[in-house]
């Protein structure tokens, strides 16, 4: 693993544009939006004779310019023996544009369907994005009763069918949890973004109607701890209950966390993932005004095409992916189903940029070797990546240099990427994605990466274009990176008593 030295400093004071500045003085930080889509007409002013219209987002400082140099060759990790701290995954529950069902889901992905299209859940007409992948004729018929199905936000009615799908797949209904000892039973669920449609709704009423006419429900349906909230709330879990929100690296920091929990034997069992619903006039809108997304209204099921050089940005996704993780000693005793084996896992920072990768990678490719490190196992033993692989400009490249960086021979490595299928579900987007990976394990399948037409030249590592591969997995990893530099990387593997 690279270690990190430092090799100079640069003075600089960062700037973030939030309103109109009459047309001048816009911030080098942020003109180019590297990676996802140019700003026109921006020009950088020598001089900032009125700051109006900008918050600094720190103090002119010196900061230092760091970078990867080779350690000394060390001993080859050990795999985790402890059956305390062994961890397995015993159940899967989502929510996906493909619907609630983990084998439709993945054949859906097998058969290189987009699950893309235009957006009619509210009129965008008169937007400059108007596709995604929206979710239709979800029902959450079972799962919440009608009187709170109607008052939720999506988010949670997403994170709450998702997490008791993901009990039931563990054996783990109502009638058996009654018989278990819930305080040892936690939720770790998180959102980038939260009860978006519930903030929304509750600021519209606020401007048109006045503060009387919020309703009572804005508050606790808008904050994004409460899809943990009320899925131990429904379930009587008693457990570590938390949200974790690193945006698109969500998920995965949830996985992480609930690892740990276990690990330390505070917990037996963790349900953990993550859940969004952000396809709404104000997520879209929002993403729209980031130069995010791809404009590809005229074919929105080739809209999402990572590493191809026609590539224009990420397509929006909702949904939930959600784990039943498990030390190993508990699921023998209580004779679980097995699916797989999380091996480890890491998060780490490029302390860079809002939304641009580092160039140099070091973020990422650390975030990997971190989590090998805590896997205990070597490069070596890698074959299989779900990469994170947004269809940004710089984002797509930068964490294929990454991952060369820190596998120096990638001829039998096998890369995909799911959301070039079903959209960026933003923090949902890691727990879907932990599914898909373990499903190429279990099946010895791996989805393709449609759209794949005319591949970037720097991309040299087998991205399954366009058609799936039979593939037997030895051990995958599953790559999230999220807006604020937030990297993170779980690894997983067949399980091998």
């Amino acid at each position: 693993m690279a270690s990190i030295v430092a090799a100079g400093t640069i003075c600089s004071s960062s700037k973030v544009l939030l309103g109109s500045s009459n047309g001048s003085a816009a911030s080098a930080s942020l003109t180019q939006y590297n990676g996802l889509r140019p700003v026109e007409n921006m020009q950088m002013a020598s001089a900032v004779k009125k700051p109006n219209g900008f918050i600094s987002t720190s103090a002119p400082k010196c900061r230092k310019i760091i970078k990867a140099v080779a350690s000394p060759t060390v001993s080859a990790p050990k795999r985790e023996k402890d059956p305390k701290k062994r961890i397995v995954i015993t159940g899967m529950g989502l929510v996906s544009v493909f619907g609630s069902d983990i084998d439709t889901f993945y054949s859906k992905l097998l058969e290189g369907e987009s699950g893309i299209s235009l957006i009619d859940r509210f009129d965008a007409s008169n937007f400059s994005v108007r596709f995604g992948g929206q979710i239709r004729d979800f029902s959450s018929k079972g799962y919440i009763d009608g009187k709170n199905d109607r008052r939720l936000d999506d988010c949670w009615r997403y994170c709450l069918v998702g997490g008791k799908k993901a009990l039931e797949n563990a054996n783990l209904g109502p009638q058996v949890l009654e018989t278990m000892d819930r305080t040892r039973i936690g939720v770790v669920v998180g959102t980038g973004m939260g009860g978006l449609t519930a903030f929304s709704n509750g600021v519209e009423a606020l401007i048109q109607k006045g503060h009387k006419k919020i309703t009572p429900f804005f508050i606790p349906y808008s904050i994004t701890n409460m899809g943990s909230a009320l899925l131990a709330i429904d379930t009587g879990l008693m457990g570590p209950n938390y949200s974790i929100s690193t945006a698109c690296a969500t998920a995965n920091y949830c996985f992480y966390a609930a690892a740990n929990h276990i690990r330390r034997g505070e917990a037996d069992i963790i349900v953990a993932g993550g859940t969004e619903a952000a396809i709404m006039p104000t997520g879209v809108g929002g993403f729209i005004a980031c130069r995010a997304l791809s404009q590809r209204n005229d074919d929105p099921k080739k809209a999402s095409r990572p590493w191809d050089k026609d590539r224009d940005g990420f397509v929006m996704g909702e949904g939930s992916g959600v784990l039943v993780m498990e030390s190993l000693e508990h699921a023998m005793k209580r004779g679980a189903n097995i699916i797989a084996e999380y091996l480890g896992g890491a998060i780490t920072c490029d302390a860079h940029h809002m939304t641009d990768p580092r160039s140099d990678g070091l973020g990422v490719s650390s975030c990997i070797s971190k989590s090998l490190e805590d896997a205990g196992v070597s490069p070596e033993e890698v074959n299989y990546v779900n990469a994170h692989a947004t269809s940004t400009l710089a984002g797509d490249l930068a964490e294929v240099n990454a991952i060369k960086k820190v596998f120096k021979n990638t001829s039998e490595i096998k890369m995909n990427g799911t959301k070039s299928m079903i959209g960026h579900g933003l923090g949902a987007a890691g727990g879907l994605e932990a599914i898909a990976s373990i499903k190429a394990i279990t099946t010895g399948w791996l989805h393709p990466t449609i759209n794949q037409d005319n591949l970037e030249s720097d991309v040299t590592i087998d991205t399954v274009p366009n058609v799936k591969k039979k593939h037997e997995v030895n051990v995958a990893i599953s790559n999230s990176f999220g807006f604020g530099g937030h990297n993170s990387v779980v690894v997983f593997a067949p399980f091998s008593p």
